[in-house]
């Protein structure tokens, strides 16, 4: 579809027809003729102004990028911070060192870890993973749970600070060093899941956490990875596929109920719901995601577990006017507002991860 040989307008209606949008529809929202669309898409009309581009883009929900043909999407990033060659180089080291910490020491780390992360605090885990990773290596043969969640947290971060190819390595370590265990191994399918989404291999991802999901019974980490499959799933532009997910994570979360979560999934109900919003969001569905979204909003009050999905901010177009979808993050935090122009480049819906 982004291929870098493709003309640009055939990729224009690519995107139009993935969003579910007529000529017409695209046409309005841009403020122009639905012969100008047709004549764009069919390449009878030049699309070679950037700032038309930009808006274009901006309409279609899709980074410039994808438009003009780079194959690789844009990082996910929150900022450029320091540190991230130390984690690769701590990737890197293969020796296994002799245990520096004791079991219940690197568990304690794992979890500040694990909390440092979901309160965003990115820039300080950057600086606490390469000694993570050291000291988790030492006890892969007592405690390999603790390497997996090693693997896993760096994964996480080094996703959201757009280097997904560098997450994917991580994941797949986590899964390697498994060593076969089925609920170990599907965790670290989650954090694959995560890593080839931001990649923008939908379709790999649905097939990796569709497998992982297969194998296990009902529990946190089977439901995380079914809620993987719904963003993978709206990242292809199955609805259908993405909904049946959807359905079944919620009957995954409904029989579970309140209870422990030792492979920091954050998975439940609320999760689901959200899932739901950011899927909407994916397939063009404005109404859906606004409506659902504001459901989340009535039925959840005050603090609670973080979702895996991520904090992130969605915009739905409504013609001239768009609304915002926010949420901030670990207290559960949600906020809309409309405003009467589509947002600034680089301002859009950003992808959640």
């Amino acid at each position: 579809m982004t291929s870098a040989d493709e003309p640009i307008g055939r990729r224009v209606a690519c995107w139009r027809v993935r969003r579910r949008m007529t000529q017409q529809m695209l046409a309005d929202r841009l403020g122009r003729s639905k012969s100008w669309v047709d004549k764009v898409e069919r390449g009878v009309r030049s699309l070679d102004r950037y700032p038309v581009v930009q808006e274009v883009a901006e309409v279609l929900r899709v980074d410039v990028l994808a438009l003009l043909g780079e194959n690789r999407p844009p990082p996910t990033s929150v900022g450029p911070l320091g540190g991230v060659d130390e984690v690769r180089a701590a990737l890197a080291r293969y020796d296994i060192r002799r245990a520096t910490a004791s079991v219940a020491e690197t568990g304690r780390h794992v979890e500040h870890a694990w909390l440092t992360y979901q309160h965003a605090y990115y820039a300080q885990l950057v600086r606490l993973l390469p000694g993570l990773l050291d000291a988790a290596r030492g006890l892969r043969v007592d405690a390999p749970e603790l390497l997996v969640q090693a693997y896993r947290i760096t994964s996480s971060v080094l996703v959201k600070l757009g280097e997904a190819d560098l997450g994917w390595l991580a994941a797949d370590r986590a899964v390697a060093v498994a060593g076969g265990d089925p609920v170990l191994t599907a965790s670290a399918a989650v954090s694959v899941g995560q890593a080839l989404r931001a990649l923008g291999r939908d379709r790999l991802a649905l097939a990796v956490t569709g497998d992982a999901a297969r194998r296990l019974a009902p529990s946190t980490v089977h439901g995380a990875l079914l809620i993987q499959g719904v963003l993978a799933a709206a990242g292809c532009g199955d609805a259908g596929r993405a909904g049946e997910l959807a359905d079944r994570a919620a009957g995954v979360a409904a029989s579970l109920g309140a209870g422990d979560d030792p492979h920091r999934t954050s998975f439940g109900p609320v999760a689901v719901e959200l899932a739901r919003v950011v899927a909407a969001v994916e397939l063009g569905e404005a109404g859906e995601a606004v409506g659902r979204h504001e459901q989340v909003v009535r039925g959840r009050r005050g603090g609670g577990c973080r979702p895996s999905i991520g904090p992130g901010t969605w915009w739905t177009p409504r013609g001239r006017t768009c609304r915002w979808v926010t949420w901030t993050g670990p207290g559960g935090c949600w906020s809309t507002r409309t405003v009467s122009r589509r947002p600034r480049s680089g301002a859009g819906r950003r992808r959640v991860r």
